[in-house]
């Protein structure tokens, strides 16, 4: 099965203590992050979000289905580096004063992970290329440019060529069976027609993760 472990270039978890000032946070992944999920480890807080592809000064919430929030400095409107990344002060729920948190952190590794975007067509059949060579084996994706879903595929619940079981991040209900969403893609995945109103509305923007 699919578990994920703290690996240099791919995913790095770090814990800490919020100052409620603005300022930079150390990790270890050794590359630039390009997907940062963080929360509160002991207050009732949102799953705030950061993502390359929509830049340093927006952010999801992994619990709710809204569009992204754009002109919010929560990551204090700086990139993350390969050491390092920004948070605001107390307000978002990422850095309140002497609150504990938890950051969890996902880079792109050639042949391993793809974090990045595709642009639906409402039509069968988007072969998303990650550059793997035995095909995904988890996929997240998120529509960017309005509300939708945080949905959830992966090997061990079945990505095939029929029906692929799928989960909701933001929702508490047990995973749907009926659909046939994503195909499997030796590089990658395959986005299906029979999605157009979740995950492949013509024009709509998506964000992914990939693991091979």
């Amino acid at each position: 099965g699919l578990s994920f472990k703290r690996a240099p270039g791919f995913m790095d978890v770090v814990t800490y203590d919020g100052t409620g000032s603005a300022g930079t946070f150390a990790h270890n992944l050794g590359v630039e992050p390009e997907l940062l999920i963080v929360r509160s480890r002991n207050q009732a807080q949102d799953w705030m979000v950061y993502s390359k592809p929509t830049g340093n000064s927006a952010y999801f919430r992994i619990n709710k289905n809204e569009a992204i929030n754009n002109n919010v400095a929560i990551w204090n409107n700086a990139t993350p580096t390969s050491s390092v990344f920004s948070l605001a002060g107390d307000g978002y729920g990422v850095n309140n004063s002497g609150i504990e948190h938890l950051a969890i952190l996902f880079a792109s590794l050639d042949g391993i992970s793809k974090i990045s975007t595709y642009t639906g067509t409402g039509n069968d059949g988007i072969n998303v290329d990650c550059g793997f060579t035995a095909g995904a084996r988890f996929v997240m994706i998120k529509r960017t440019d309005s509300t939708g879903n945080w949905f959830v595929w992966d090997s061990n619940r079945g990505i095939v060529s029929g029906n692929d079981p799928y989960i909701l991040l933001n929702s508490t209900s047990a995973q749907d069976t009926t659909t046939d969403y994503i195909d499997p893609l030796n590089a990658g995945f395959t986005v299906n027609g029979s999605s157009t109103a979740q995950i492949n509305t013509s024009g709509g923007t998506y964000l992914f993760l990939a693991i091979a």
